[in-house]
């Protein structure tokens, strides 16, 4: 009879257990470990429906839940209405945070579709993106030639991770309005009010959702940071951030884009060019815009 072993760990090993055969499971070969109750079937697979899944997981969309993953919120809308300004269409954005710590953000671009979808027979298409994952404008439709965001998924993670969102939309004369709690419509598209035919855009509101969302603290700086890159990066853009909490603003515009950046970047060093060099050429339908400048360091920093 063999007797029983201690492993590294002081773990008692007995070698007849050990095996494949024996006293071992027969289906197994001794893979049973404890975990789960050792059934695994159609029972065990869910499906989740809707936007079900962005709140079950949302670290998965958004990263975390944490300050990082709120502000990740906020990225998202705001690179909807980048998408504009790339596209030609939009030349400002108006970020606002709330007493309440809900967030508005506002852009003069086309204002998201109102028509019904010809998808989704009976859903307009401001709807469909709000409540579908995947539904969009960049998958080649025509919409975009270049983007930002996830490319689709983002506002309807937005509004999933909201305890309530609403979306107006300036198009054709027409506000339009739809409210939103947790990713579900709650409203139906409603006409509120006529406006201006060249008054256009789409103002997009919504309150983080403490059931998912770890908190509701946003940090102005890195904020203010991420919006100051965005501006570099779309020159003529004007983009704006309110904070009502602490009656913090502050309003970005360069118009010299990238060469405005590398200024920026190099303030703190000795500057060995007067101006920086730069270039816009547009290769088979790729856009490639470059700015550099020399200073006196020893380091090299490189920004794509």
């Amino acid at each position: 009879m063999s007797e029983p072993m201690d492993d590294d760990a002081n773990a008692v090993v007995s070698p007849a257990e050990n095996k494949g055969g024996g006293g071992g499971n027969a289906r197994g070969g001794g893979k049973v470990n404890g975990n789960g109750n050792g059934d695994y079937g159609e029972q065990n697979i869910q499906i989740l429906e809707g936007l079900e899944a962005v709140r079950v997981r949302p670290g998965m969309y958004v990263g975390s839940t944490d300050q990082r993953g709120l502000h990740h919120l906020i990225y998202e809308v705001v690179d909807n209405s980048i998408d504009e300004v790339m596209a030609g269409y939009a030349d400002t954005v108006k970020v606002t945070i709330h007493a309440d710590s809900s967030v508005t953000i506002e852009d003069n671009g086309r204002g998201i579709p109102v028509e019904e979808h010809h998808q989704r027979p009976g859903l307009s298409t401001l709807e469909v993106v709000m409540t579908i994952l995947h539904a969009g404008g960049k998958f080649g439709g025509g919409g975009y030639q270049i983007s930002s965001g996830l490319h689709g998924v983002g506002v309807s993670v937005v509004n999933a991770l909201s305890e309530w969102c609403q979306v107006d939309v300036k198009r054709d004369g027409i506000l339009y309005r739809q409210r939103y709690e947790r990713g579900v419509a709650v409203t139906p598209l409603l006409d509120v009010d006529l406006v201006e035919e060249d008054d256009t855009g789409t103002i997009t509101s919504f309150l983080p959702d403490l059931e998912v969302m770890e908190t509701r603290d946003y940090n102005f700086d890195i904020l203010a940071q991420r919006f100051r890159e965005m501006a570099y990066l779309n020159r003529g853009m004007t983009i704006s951030l309110i904070d009502e909490r602490t009656d913090r603003e502050v309003t970005f515009y360069f118009e010299g884009g990238l060469i405005s950046f590398v200024r920026y970047l190099n303030k703190d060093h000795g500057r060995l060019m007067a101006r920086p060099m730069s270039t816009i050429r547009e290769l088979d339908g790729v856009k490639v815009e470059l700015a550099v400048q020399y200073n006196d360091g020893w380091n090299t920093t490189e920004f794509a």
